[in-house]
């Protein structure tokens, strides 16, 4: 990405997900850089089904235990780029991502950010949860990890990575930029994530479950302990 002014490496963490691997990967490489950025998917499962679907063979293939935590830092143990951007195998990227990461990133202060939220899906519900998400990440600059969070590579390394819990990674890792770093910038173009665990769990169970376990986890309650509500 260096006409763009840095280097991203986009870190896909997947548990089977074979059947939209492909086509996550290649909207990622339709974008303006995305030809130049470096790919890393890291594959949670045992038998690694997901890496073997992969048609692009300049993507980097890895293994990791699960859980998105281990599998993000295993991911930025083997990047190269200047930024890392950590994307959710069904999240696509909005077109001027990597344009806006890169105006970002050319202010000083700035150590990362994310993007704004969209779901797939024409159901009113959505628009009040895309509602509520959005207005917490901008005044609480905590966005959640479909938002395809990105950070500075060498911020990333000073604060740690991801602490490997079994949820709330993505909430305990922007707590600390926050806390610690400097400042983060939520992008008003969004990602586009799928609505299928919403669809799935029904838009109100799930909606109020998640900002439950969010509202505990704030509260000091162990991740250990909330996971079991999130399967």
């Amino acid at each position: 990405m260096k006409k763009l002014g840095c280097r991203v490496s986009v870190i896909i963490p997947v548990f089977c997900e074979s059947a939209i691997i492909n086509e996550t990967i290649q909207a990622v490489r339709l974008l303006k850089g995305g030809d130049t950025a470096e790919i890393i998917v890291v594959d949670g499962q045992a038998e690694a089904e997901t890496v073997a679907a992969i048609r692009d063979n300049t993507v980097q293939k890895l293994c990791s235990e699960k859980g998105r935590g281990r599998q993000f830092n295993r991911g930025a143990a083997s990047a190269k780029g200047d930024v890392l951007l950590f994307l959710h195998a069904d999240t696509i990227l909005p077109t001027s991502a990597f344009e806006r990461l890169a105006e970002a990133m050319r202010d000083e202060s700035c150590v990362g950010g994310a993007f704004s939220l969209r779901i797939d899906s024409p159901r009113a519900a959505f628009r009040v949860i895309e509602t509520v998400a959005n207005l917490r990440s901008r005044l609480m600059k905590i966005p959640y990890g479909d938002q395809a969070i990105f950070i500075r590579t060498s911020c990333y390394w000073r604060l740690g990575g991801f602490r490997e819990i079994p949820i709330m990674e993505d909430v305990d890792f922007m707590r600390r930029i926050k806390r610690n770093a400097g400042k983060i910038i939520i992008s008003p173009e969004p990602v586009i994530t799928s609505a299928r665990r919403w669809e799935k769990e029904g838009i109100l169970f799930g909606t109020l479950r998640n900002w439950l376990l969010v509202i505990l986890y704030l509260c000091g309650v162990a991740p250990e302990r909330l996971a079991r509500f999130y399967r």
